[in-house]
């Protein structure tokens, strides 16, 4: 099975977070952290500012690391680092087909991805 690595950024606003809906692929529709693969000899946090200029559009500040997951989908096994983000000016979905802010109470109003379901747990202690 194929192995794809890639990072995620939890960007955090006001007690929210932002999700964003997969516009392409056969998880299209689906709810996930923005983010995407590392490209060959990248660190980390510089893929994911590059992921981030290139799907929303805009600068983020890469902060602290969140979490690894691990998950088997059907067509390849997907390692995911995840780090909270900021933000820094107003973002414009280029991959997406929708974006929203999500808080406590409405965490899980939204179809999320198998694997980003382990974030979304890391996420409800920074939101409290």
């Amino acid at each position: 099975m194929k192995t794809i690595e890639v990072v995620a950024a939890v960007i955090m606003r006001d007690k929210q977070v932002l999700a964003t809906q997969r516009g392409y692929g056969d998880l299209q529709g689906r709810w996930e952290f923005p983010g995407g693969k590392i490209e060959f000899g990248e660190d980390y946090k510089a893929a994911l500012s590059r992921e981030i200029q290139e799907e929303l559009d805009v600068q983020i500040t890469v902060g602290d690391f969140l979490t690894t997951v691990e998950y088997d989908y059907p067509n390849f096994h997907l390692i995911m680092h995840a780090y909270q983000c900021e933000l820094l000016g107003g973002f414009h979905l280029q991959e997406h087909s929708a974006a929203c802010w999500l808080n406590l109470e409405t965490l899980y109003d939204v179809d999320w991805l198998e694997a980003d379901l382990p974030i979304v747990e890391c996420v409800k202690s920074l939101i409290v």
